[in-house]
């Protein structure tokens, strides 16, 4: 297949009259529009207006699809424990198969290809299926809760350890590679320190599995953990293994020097959700001087009950224009960066190689994008216009693995009006 178009390569690399050629699962050439059309005339031809890698969803809560709008203008812990938990514990496995559908489906028509999904305790194997036959590329797991959860969701520490270990040989590294395992504690105030460390032992005995967990997220969470440990967050996770280059932090809002060196040293990744941070109060992350120690940052908009949506040119905009308020500087995290966070940043934390750039030998992961709209008129700079002007509905086209998995306002591989039909049906629990 050849598309045409002005084709985003990367940060860096933009081919105005441009074209990509896909075969198989990998683009096999990127240049001049007229140069490949000739070099590869047998090709099927598409055209769009622009052209761009996939983007990474760096920490995204399928399963919480469910859950648009239930909790809204609530603390994080309130958020939680009050609402989001129970709805999660209330869901049998055809409701996790349809929250995680959802998810993946709204994920793909806004311009998603790949995730970080933090699932839930029970009914994973559903949202494994439901992505494996999606087509999404996920670095997806089960959560563990052993300690101050609420009835539904908290396991016994070495249950929940097995069912790890069980789902790791069930899908890691599954569906041509699409599929891997991420070992999922939810967050060190409901886990034991057991629980901590077996995830950090689970991680080194299987090859390739990555640990995504949330650290910092809020003031009273640090609070609790620093009463619980006597450490700071981050600190206490180092302290039981769960910092490294196979670690993925989301939110890292409140952290302290000591703890940023040692997010450097560990090379640990961290994933900022400005969106959720903004509508729960949370704070504002320290990014600029994360990526000034050279800590990797992908992008993520965490789930719907804190975001409301998965659309990441939203999120794009909104990292960029809450650093710029935050440190009072125009020229703070510019689009080149933002753009860099959403797509190959976010792919290194995922751990997916050649992901996240159009570029020969890499991975055939592709959205193609309309600008005949009023908002996209005139573009005078196309990366500008994708990190502060596009919206997910601009997407007319998303490809993973070479494979076309939304065309035109249609779906593919989902039923999307019966995703949506039976999801307009679901009545979450309520706040006691």
């Amino acid at each position: 297949m050849l598309l045409e178009g002005t084709v985003v390569a990367d940060a860096d690399t933009v081919v105005d009259d441009g074209a990509l050629v896909v075969e198989d699962d990998r683009i096999v050439a990127v240049g001049a529009r007229e140069e490949l059309v000739e070099r590869y005339p047998d090709h099927d031809r598409r055209a769009y207006d622009v052209l761009a890698p996939g983007i990474v969803g760096g920490h995204v809560h399928s399963v919480q699809s469910l859950g648009r709008g239930i909790a809204d203008d609530t603390a994080l812990l309130d958020w939680l424990f009050d609402y989001v938990l129970p709805m999660e514990a209330d869901l049998d496995a055809d409701e996790m198969r349809l929250a995680a559908e959802l998810g993946y489906a709204e994920l793909l028509e806004s311009g998603v290809t790949t995730v970080i999904d933090h699932l839930s305790v029970r009914h994973a194997d559903e949202a494994f299926d439901a992505a494996g036959d999606i087509g999404i590329r996920g670095r997806i797991g089960k959560v563990l809760m052993d300690k101050d959860s609420p009835d539904g969701l908290i396991e016994d520490t070495d249950a929940a350890l097995t069912e790890s270990e069980r789902l790791i040989r069930e899908y890691h590294d599954t569906r041509n590679g699409r599929i891997q395992y991420a070992l999922t504690p939810r967050f060190a105030v409901s886990c034991t320190e057991e629980c901590l460390r077996g995830v950090r032992e689970l991680a080194d005995e299987y090859d390739g599995v990555r640990i995504h967990t949330h650290a910092s997220e809020n003031r009273d969470e640090i609070e609790k953990v620093e009463s619980d440990t006597g450490m700071r967050n981050v600190r206490w996770l180092d302290e039981v293994g769960l910092t490294g280059e196979d670690v993925v932090l989301a939110h890292c809002v409140w952290t302290d020097d000591s703890e940023r060196e040692i997010l450097a040293e560990t090379g640990t990744h961290v994933t900022y959700c400005p969106s959720s941070n903004m509508k729960l109060a949370s704070g504002i992350a320290p990014i600029p001087d994360y990526l000034d120690r050279g800590i990797n940052v992908a992008l993520g908009n965490d789930g719907p009950p804190c975001n409301n949506t998965f659309d990441p040119f939203t999120e794009m905009r909104q990292a960029s224009l809450l650093q710029k308020v935050e440190d009072l500087d125009p020229t703070t995290l510019p689009a080149r960066t933002v753009f860099e966070m959403a797509t190959v940043n976010g792919a290194k934390a995922a751990g997916f190689e050649q992901v996240g750039r159009l570029a020969p030998g890499w991975k055939a992961d592709v959205v193609g994008l309309t600008t005949d709209l009023t908002r996209a008129t005139p573009i005078h700079d196309v990366l500008s216009h994708l990190v502060f002007a596009a919206h997910g509905d601009d997407v007319e086209f998303t490809m993973v693995d070479g494979e076309i998995l939304y065309d035109d306002g249609e779906h593919v591989t989902a039923n999307a009006d019966r995703i949506k039909r039976q999801a307009r049906a679901y009545d979450p629990p309520t706040a006691d």
